[in-house]
């Protein structure tokens, strides 16, 4: 016997009313049905039953190694403190929402407890690291549009601190003569971010050579048609392609997209910019964000401790 959750598709739908991203509502899904897979797996039980110990339950199954993702297999390594409290966070959005309809689900949402979020100590490459890995498709790939492509997207990732998510979904209409770009990024924010001289340079040698039609400014080269108006890049082949290039150079700090986002306001404010620009730059609603970005730079907190320090050198 299976116990599905209800009012699923219900609250689906209401994110989408709501103008939640496809994507986000895809990861609103996923979060829910690894709650119903343990429902109906480990506890066995209807979700009219549940009880606030089953929560508990979930919070350790989520951090076991027996937890199976939403397409039932074995992940690789075990849950992080972020993701648990993402999809506990999932969880408390959609028992808030059959509260607010009236529905009355066993559990308040207010019962759902995030856990307590490891301290990690956010390390960035050395910047020589970073201009390594951003000319790495030049060295290693064979194909010449693959490589003017792959070089170019990593430049204008560096360059401009945007989200993978972001690059992936830029279109060729979006970038102006001077370098501005406009992004609709999380939550429809809007904002403008800018490229550099070089990256400018590398977009256009990657169009010289783009051979496509395609709105899209970055386009797959496998599959039946690179003309697509639409279609994109996935995000899995461009951190797979860093992962790559990471370990063919050498570089023992793990490097992802997000890795040449957080070096991006690392540098810059290593450089002196103001954490308020920065965070605009950066599409934050918080300052706080923004600022676990930037404070966590081991060269930059050296180099204040001999600057400012009074007793250092005397």
């Amino acid at each position: 016997m299976t116990y599905p959750l209800p009012k699923l598709d219900e609250f689906l739908l209401h994110l989408q009313a709501d103008n939640f991203s496809p994507e986000t509502v895809y990861n609103y899904e996923r979060d829910l049905k690894t709650f119903e897979f343990f429902i109906n797996q480990d506890i066995q039980k209807p979700f009219k039953n549940l009880t606030k110990t089953d929560i508990l339950r979930f919070k350790a199954y989520l951090g076991s190694n027996d937890r199976k993702t939403a397409s039932i297999k074995t992940p690789d390594k075990r849950l992080g403190s972020f993701s648990i409290n993402r999809i506990l966070s999932s969880l408390r959005s959609y028992l808030k929402f059959m509260e607010d309809m009236d529905w009355h689900p066993p559990i308040s949402g207010a019962a759902v407890k995030l856990v307590k979020n490891e301290k990690k100590h956010a390390r960035v490459p050395e910047f020589e690291e970073v201009i390594k890995l951003i000319e790495a498709p030049m060295k290693f790939e064979d194909d010449e549009k693959v490589q003017l492509r792959n070089r170019a997207m990593l430049e204008v990732l560096f360059a401009t601190g945007m989200r993978i998510s972001e690059l992936l979904s830029l279109k060729v209409n979006q970038i102006d003569k001077t370098g501005r770009i406009y992004i609709l990024g999380k939550g429809k924010k809007q904002r403008f971010v800018y490229l550099t001289p070089r990256a400018l340079k590398h977009i256009g040698n990657y169009m010289m050579k783009r051979a496509s039609t395609s709105d899209m400014l970055f386009v797959p080269y496998r599959g039946r048609n690179n003309n697509e108006k639409n279609k994109k890049i996935s995000t899995n082949y461009l951190q797979f392609k860093i992962k790559k290039y990471r370990e063919l150079l050498d570089i023992n700090i793990p490097i992802s997209a997000h890795t040449l986002r957080h070096g991006f306001a690392t540098y810059l404010a290593e450089n002196g910019a103001n954490p308020a620009a920065i965070q605009i730059l950066l599409g934050h609603e918080s300052l706080d964000t923004t600022t676990r970005y930037v404070h966590a730079s081991d060269k930059f907190a050296e180099k204040t401790h001999h600057d400012f320090h009074p007793l250092f050198d005397k």
